[in-house]
């Protein structure tokens, strides 16, 4: 309709233009005609400006002549820091698995705790019954009491100068002897108590009241888990990306919670079986919440951008010869105008990438309505 009035309006100029011959009056030098295209200059502006005020006239009775515009949403682009984070499968371990036994054998009498009760370091664990120690101290008493008797005859007798020394060595030694013995005795007989040497929780009873424990051998399995640890094997391609002491960020699916902690440990050998290496996390685990062997989630920084440029991923779109492109908005004569851009992009992490080269990070990128969209093509910006 526009160029339609145009062409009218110029037709029509030119028309009076060429029905002006020199017969009628029209300058023959070349000031008179520089003062007459002047005036149809002046004419032909001032026609302009009534076919565009008929225009805007007709466009504001008529809705059909007005310019569709398809309905999009922006958002203004800002430089901010890009990281990107690989995901490793690992699981939860204690350290601190302990078998509680006794240093000398014997029959349990009594087992104070069961599985999955919560013991505290010194805590009293199994009573052994000892009856054969006890009555070998009883015969060592007998035997020490008897030795002191001779001792201190001796040694009266040695004080007056009566009998031979070697007697009265042989009464000091036997006595000595007797107590030591019965010092040993009384030691294996304290070993009847058996304590929990940390605090911890009872993962395994082995042994009953009633079985017979040997030296040495576990009566129960306690495991501490107030301190406990993530480990994690990293493929070897990941081995430059992490460092011992840098934070992490852990999660627990299970628990639907996270915790961030510093690497306490980087494998030193390549497994190669599946080419990785181990990478271990120590968390505190003061409430119990985390098992052993409980699925865990370590999310590893391997590369980090700042002042970039970064924008949803489902905007890129590409041509059929393989170019990246995004729509950001335009400004036109009449309104907003899609602007396609061509785009480099870069590290993409969780619906996000980074653009390397085509945007400023000052754009209004267009969001949704962006597919399907033509290159200038009238947009008219909505409320996301």
């Amino acid at each position: 309709m526009k160029q339609l009035l145009s062409l009218i309006a110029i037709a029509l100029f030119f028309a009076s233009c060429g029905n002006t011959s020199p017969e009628e009056g029209s300058p023959v030098d070349l000031e008179g005609k520089k003062a007459l295209l002047n005036e149809k200059k002046t004419a032909l502006t001032t026609l302009e400006h009534e076919v565009a005020q008929l225009e805007k006239e007709i466009a504001e009775l008529d809705p059909s002549t007005k310019t569709k515009r398809t309905p999009v949403t922006t958002i203004q682009l800002e430089r901010r820091d890009f990281e990107h984070f690989i995901d490793i499968q690992g699981t939860v371990q204690s350290d601190e698995r302990i078998n509680i036994s006794s240093e000398t054998g014997g029959r349990i009498l009594d087992l104070k705790v069961q599985e999955g009760q919560t013991v505290s370091k010194g805590q009293l664990v199994a009573l052994l019954d000892l009856e054969q120690i006890e009555k070998q101290i009883a015969e060592v008493q007998t035997s020490l009491d008897l030795a002191q008797e001779v001792y201190e005859r001796q040694k009266r007798l040695w004080d007056q100068n009566i009998g031979s020394e070697i007697q009265y060595l042989q009464a000091k030694n036997n006595k000595e002897r007797l107590e030591k013995s019965l010092e040993t005795l009384q030691f294996q007989l304290d070993k009847s108590k058996v304590y929990a040497p940390i605090s911890g929780v009872v993962e395994t009873v082995v042994l009953k009241a009633g079985e017979l424990a040997g030296p040495g051998a576990p009566i129960v399995q306690v495991l501490n888990t107030n301190q406990v640890k993530v480990v994690a094997e990293v493929p070897e391609n990941y081995l430059q990306a992490i460092r011992k002491g840098e934070w992490v960020t852990v999660k627990f699916p299970a628990l639907d919670t996270e915790q961030k902690a510093r690497v306490s440990l980087i494998g030193s050998t390549i497994n190669p079986g599946n080419r990785t290496f181990s990478v271990e996390v120590d968390l505190s685990n003061p409430r119990g919440l985390l098992k052993p062997n409980l699925l865990a989630i370590m999310l590893l920084n391997d590369y980090s951008q700042t002042a970039a440029v970064v924008v949803p991923l489902e905007v890129v779109q590409q041509e059929v010869g393989g170019k990246s492109y995004v729509f950001v908005k335009g400004e036109g004569q009449d309104g907003a105008l899609a602007k396609k851009v061509y785009v480099k992009t870069g590290q993409t992490y969780r619906g996000e990438v980074v653009i390397t080269n085509g945007l400023t990070g000052e754009e209004e990128l267009i969001l949704e309505g962006a597919r399907g969209l033509a290159d200038q093509e009238p947009i008219e910006i909505q409320q996301g």
